[in-house]
């Protein structure tokens, strides 16, 4: 899957990074579409420089479309109190990531439906626009690319983001997990069955049967004379099983912590500093001391208020690390350091300050320090046995 290896931009404290495949395939609709723009659009020939920019735009244009699908997962998650640890646009589409599952089915359907409600919508302004420019005929003709169409740039450019929002649309609501559909299918076997592992294989099943279809067929085609197009569909198969396979795999893990909440496995004799304490005692007494990379800080009433990393503390100049307190240099919590004593434990699976970090800080619903969950007592957690399970 996609590493989001370069971040472009923040949207409402969402990452929006895109992955090195992405130019691959950039550049490749760029080719594609200056040839369909050579075919559509009034006086353009093939190979001119107003050609490829129109190209340049329209594959940005989809892209950003792609991503507009996947915020519609990513706000719809955050209104049901399920973090995105960013979204990443890569060589087949965008994928928003998670930092946990869906806890109900009817969480886990309005998330699946939200990106596709987007992309409907996109599809339904695209046609009323180009209807608008060209009338209903010429943009007819112009999406399905019909020699003679003579459409302007404009109409040509949304005749096309129409018909490829139409098929990601179409493609997408397949219901074959991990897609959309799938998720979709997924949420309503869940309701029926009230089982969410059995609901997640069902989808995982159809998903894997889905993609053995999509790469049989991507060879038939290829055979046929069509080698790339019948390529790029085996290839896509080939991703589609392996989430689908790594999805019956995770729900397999998390079964071995269902019912264990964060609570049960967390170290419950954290040591944290508190905020008003000098760094040069911070030093001496905890670092010194302790030997960990940071600390949790708790302002008088024990809260937890942020972490106290040693590089930060070391850079302080020894004369003044008498005088400035630790309140002064810590990392503040904006709240993804931290996480509910009864979360389940399955909540820090995505988490990626837990990645970051080796743990996280549990707090009770005031904000109080109990405890700190780390990385290893996950791992102890998920290799027990289910009826070991804490």
């Amino acid at each position: 899957m996609p590493t989001g290896a370069l971040t472009l931009f923040h949207v409402r404290g969402i990452r929006i990074g895109v992955d090195y495949s992405w130019f691959f395939v950039l550049f490749l609709i760029i080719i594609y579409l200056s040839g369909y723009f050579g075919d559509v659009v009034e006086g353009a020939e093939q190979g001119e420089l107003s050609t490829y920019a129109l190209a340049l735009a329209s594959a940005l244009l989809f892209f950003g479309s792609i991503l507009l699908h996947e915020l519609g997962h990513a706000f719809v998650a955050i209104r049901n109190q399920i973090g995105i640890a960013g979204i990443t646009l890569w060589m087949f589409g965008g994928v928003a990531q998670l930092e946990r599952d869906s806890d109900s089915p009817g969480t886990e359907f309005k998330i699946a439906i939200g990106g596709p409600l987007v992309t409907a919508a996109i599809v339904a302004i695209c046609v009323g626009i180009g209807i608008l420019l060209e009338g209903a005929t010429e943009f007819r003709d112009a999406a399905l690319v019909e020699s003679g169409t003579n459409a302007s740039p404009a109409a040509a450019l949304i005749a096309w983001l129409a018909t490829i929002n139409l098929l990601v649309l179409l493609f997408n609501l397949v219901p074959a997990f991990p897609l959309d559909g799938g998720r979709i299918a997924r949420a309503i076997a869940w309701r029926l069955t009230g089982d969410r592992g059995r609901a997640t294989r069902f989808a995982a099943t159809l998903g894997r049967g889905f993609a053995y279809l999509l790469i049989g067929f991507g060879v038939f085609i290829a055979f046929q004379g069509d080698f790339i197009g019948g390529l790029w569909l085996v290839v896509i198969g080939i991703i589609l099983n392996a989430s689908a396979r790594g999805a019956i795999v995770q729900t397999e893990v998390t079964g071995r912590i269902e019912g264990v909440s964060v609570g049960d496995v967390m170290d419950r004799e954290p040591v944290s500093i508190p905020e008003s304490l000098p760094v040069e005692q911070a030093l001496d007494e905890y670092f010194l001391r302790y030997r960990w990379p940071w600390f949790p800080v708790v302002d008088s009433n024990g809260r937890f208020v942020g972490l106290l990393d040693q590089g930060a503390a070391d850079n302080v100049p020894a004369v003044e690390r008498s005088s400035q307190t630790v309140a002064g240099i810590l990392a503040r919590d904006s709240g993804g350091l931290t996480i509910r004593d009864d979360e389940p434990l399955e909540a820090v699976l995505g988490n990626q300050a837990m990645r970051r970090l080796g743990a996280l800080v549990a707090v009770d619903a005031d904000g109080h320090i109990r405890g700190v969950l780390t990385a290893d007592a996950v791992g102890r957690a998920l290799r027990a046995p289910v009826a070991d399970a804490p």
